[in-house]
């Protein structure tokens, strides 16, 4: 059973900020004044689910990839007692074999965002491999907190591998994969089946993630005020999740905040990566470091002068096109394994 650990008992001292990535700084600071880094408050939630002008949530037309794919959204049991979850289905067409997936928590701070968010990027690293995508739609917080988003990704993994004849996947091979909150559901699904003999996780993916609710690591006091997603923000989605009495106290669940598992024994292959220049740099970093301790395997990419999400928000960036490349190659050798 996972344990949790909250020793926080030595203080780091901090210099300035590391500098953003030459190609990046003008990207940043373009985003920084449209949305200020600490813009999420708890008062401002619901206005900022609107819909950002100018960018387009892709269609199921779109997600075909000119017929590569089958879209179909598919409403399934949620956890024990709670609504059904719907999931975006994209199964490559054409396959006669079980087809390893993806299988997809969106980002969004646990506050904002749906199932097609991100959804075109992990498609793109998919479709080579000729892998299915299946992204869940979570509840948000704070109007479903603690344990409901994580408890309905893991519903979501249930389904999919005790359906995965009928949606022609190997449930062998399923690759547990999310981007900053997704990236901190994810993790929480994995330690989840691990704890509970629950469906197999064949590798994890995890696109700078959300994972620590004590918002206090070095890496979110020097990046204070700057990027997309500081530690105001950070603290905003982490109160909405778990209660402003409860974030940051010895009571948090693992499966909520993975960097407070004792053990990460027993994981599955493991991809991390992060930026420099972001809030969650630090836990990220520890995160992987404990995995090693472990014993486990983890492939960690620390990208200098990255800010959080920038390869999605600058893709033709020479460091955007190495994370994501990056990305590619770890998704490859796992299918080639």
């Amino acid at each position: 059973m996972t344990t949790h650990t909250t020793d926080r008992s030595f203080v780091q001292p901090i210099g300035p900020p590391p500098p953003f990535d030459p190609e990046l700084a003008p990207v940043v600071e373009v985003l920084s004044s449209l949305r200020a880094p600490d813009a999420y408050r708890p008062d401002n939630i619901v206005e900022m689910r609107a819909p950002v002008p100018g960018v387009e949530s892709p269609t199921d037309e779109s997600l075909t990839r000119g017929g590569a794919y089958d879209v179909r959204q598919r409403m399934v049991p949620g956890p024990d007692g709670e609504p059904d979850i719907s999931l975006l289905i994209c199964l490559p067409q054409h396959t006669a074999a079980p087809t390893a997936a993806i299988y997809y928590a969106h980002g969004g701070g646990m506050i904002v965002g749906d199932n097609r968010f991100g959804l075109v990027e992990m498609i793109d690293l998919a479709e080579p491999l000729g892998m299915a995508v299946v992204s869940v739609e979570y509840r948000l917080a704070p109007e479903t907190p603690h344990p409901g988003p994580v408890a309905d990704c893991y519903a979501g993994l249930v389904w999919m591998s005790a359906h995965a004849a009928e949606l022609n996947i190997d449930p062998q091979r399923i690759v547990v994969a999310g981007a900053s909150a997704g990236g901190g559901l994810a993790a929480g699904v994995t330690l989840m089946a691990r704890d509970s003999n629950g469906p197999a996780v064949f590798a994890q993916l995890l696109q700078s993630p959300m994972l620590d609710d004590r918002n206090d690591t070095p890496s979110a006091r020097q990046l204070q005020g700057l990027g997309i997603w500081d530690r105001s923000s950070n603290e905003t989605g982490w109160n909405a999740l778990l209660g402003d009495g409860v974030r940051g106290g010895p009571d948090v669940s693992p499966y909520a905040a993975p960097s407070r598992t004792a053990d990460l024994s027993g994981l599955p292959p493991t991809f991390i990566d992060v930026g420099t220049a972001e809030t969650f740099r630090d836990e990220d970093v520890d995160f992987a470091s404990r995995i090693w301790l472990a014993g486990g395997r983890v492939e960690l990419h620390v990208w200098p002068g990255g800010f959080h999400g920038f390869d999605v928000v600058a893709p033709q960036a020479a460091i955007s096109q190495d994370a994501i490349a990056a990305r590619a190659s770890w998704l490859r050798r796992q299918m080639n394994t």
